[in-house]
């Protein structure tokens, strides 16, 4: 199943109420069909990373796919008013919404791409209003997912062995929840405790017991004992209900009693104290009782800094179960996605590219119908993006940072390259199948595998060349000084020279 085939009845009311009172203006001056195109971007990489992992294309998708104004949708919005108490939409435009058949053409980057500050992950192109009414939707179904898959590729880096995403619990509602395991998995978690995103998503679940379950029996050995004769082949035993090493021992009789009834212990799980020395303490005793194979699982509170920490300090444990500070993306709760309008048609039919100027260079937005190509070394090596504008691409020799004016690299004429993009819908028609959230996962990992460590790295990570194509950039510096004068003619406080 795909993962929004959740989405399957419109959801066209998740949507910020401005949005549509922005279309409701927009069919009032007859601007509804406007030719326009948005992009769909972020400003820098989360968590001190030194990329980011997209997520949520296919959920947009289905999204999309089946978006429409039901009746109860619109007798929703009939009842809504304005200040004085009258009706704040008309009747032609709820009319309009309720026969609208989205007809965008959308292009955005594949799960599990590697992806970088300003790169159009979800470029929309069509009537104004449609293009707007989907803007919301797409944000919180990218960024979110984009967040934690970039989180998980981070844990699943250092942590060595299979990480098990176990955040349900923690998670921000059902929807965060479902959300997180998808991305989780995309982003190299091994499996999930999320039992209905592995029938939706076809994830492997994991999970065996909690402390309940040994306090529900007289004695942690009963406990042990009654676990391992209903799941002999399921056998992990959760050793620190009250004595963490008296439980790895009564967790050795337990697996010796399964192993002369032709089973095995599968593994112990530690849950508190310190993971270092218990962990070391515990493979002691486990391959001194002749369990070498028995696997050590660690959960507790655990992110990248922890994980990297206890494997600096020579930590036996081989399989991390990581929840709360994955799934909420704990250090670093929202990835800033924005979602901007870069064109739109006037009415003699040019095309005007707007741009939004700020104090703050990393808001100026970069203008036009964007794509992005990566370039690759003879060796298969991500050497360097390029964010250019179709059907002006110049010489495509140098790339310049648009938040430092900095030239990032030169560009060699052998390299190979490859377009990021992949489109989605034409004229409202889906023509992109999304992979399977097994695909997506082997897509990040093979993506993943062409950047150079140092792009990877979990401290001070390389800063990756991507930026825009020299004619884009000088455009758009041309674009920012325009901007400026009109701003300072129309502005009796501000003076010339």
């Amino acid at each position: 199943m795909k993962p929004s085939q959740i989405y399957k009845p419109s959801l066209a009311l998740l949507t910020d109420f401005y949005e549509l009172t922005m279309a409701q203006g927009y069919f009032a001056k007859g601007m509804q069909d406007t030719p326009a195109v948005f992009n769909m971007f972020f400003r820098k990489n989360p968590f001190g990373a030194g990329f980011t992992l997209a997520c949520g294309l296919a959920a947009v998708t289905d999204f999309i796919e089946n978006l429409h104004f039901d009746g109860e949708d619109i007798a929703f919005l009939r009842a809504q008013t304005d200040d004085r108490g009258e009706p704040l939409f008309s009747e032609p435009f709820l009319t309009y919404l309720a026969d609208l058949k989205l007809s965008l053409d959308v292009d955005g980057i594949p799960e599990g791409t590697v992806v970088f500050p300003q790169e159009p992950l979800l470029r929309v192109r069509g009537p104004l209003a449609q293009a707007q009414l989907v803007e919301t939707a797409i944000l919180t179904l990218i960024n979110y997912s984009s967040l934690v898959a970039t989180k998980a590729a981070q844990v699943a880096a250092v942590a060595g062995g299979p990480v098990l995403e176990f955040g349900l619990r923690r998670a921000q509602g059902i929807d965060g929840g479902l959300s997180a395991s998808y991305a989780a998995y995309v982003g190299g978690c091994a499996a999930t405790s999320n039992t209905l995103a592995g029938r939706l998503f076809g994830i492997p679940v994991k999970g065996t017991h909690a402390h309940s379950w040994v306090l529900s029996f007289g004695s942690e050995r009963d406990a042990f004992e009654a676990y391992s004769q209903v799941m002999p082949g399921n056998a992990t035993l959760l050793v620190d209900t009250y004595n963490t090493l008296g439980g790895v021992r009564h967790a050795i009789e337990a697996g010796l009693a399964l192993r002369e009834r032709g089973g095995e212990l599968a593994g112990i799980r530690l849950d508190s104290g310190d993971l270092a020395w218990l962990s070391k303490e515990a493979r002691r005793l486990l391959d001194e009782a002749g369990f070498a194979k028995t696997k050590i699982v660690a959960s507790n509170d655990l992110d990248v800094e922890t994980i990297a920490a206890l494997r600096e300090q020579g930590a036996r444990i081989d399989i991390w179960g990581v929840g709360t500070k994955l799934v909420t993306c704990y250090d670093q709760p929202a990835l800033g996605g924005v979602y901007k309008l870069v064109a739109i048609q006037e009415p003699d039919g040019t095309w005007r590219t707007p741009i939004k100027t700020s104090e703050d260079p990393i808001k100026v937005t970069v203008p036009g119908v964007l794509a992005v190509r990566r370039f690759y070394d003879e060796h298969m090596v991500a050497r360097a993006d390029m964010i250019y504008e179709e059907g002006n691409e110049g010489s495509a020799d140098e790339i310049l940072d648009p938040a430092t004016d900095l030239r990032r690299d030169y560009l060699d004429s052998t390299w190979t390259t490859r377009e990021l993009a992949v489109p989605v819908f034409r004229a409202g028609v889906r023509v992109y199948n999304p992979p399977t959230a097994t695909e997506a996962r082997a897509a990040a990992a093979a993506d993943l595998a062409t950047f150079d460590e140092s792009t990877r790295r979990r401290l001070n990570p390389h800063r990756y060349p991507a930026g825009l194509e020299l004619g884009l950039y000088r455009r758009r510096s041309a674009l920012i000084d325009a901007q400026i004068r009109r701003e300072r003619r129309h502005s009796p406080a501000i003076k010339e020279g």
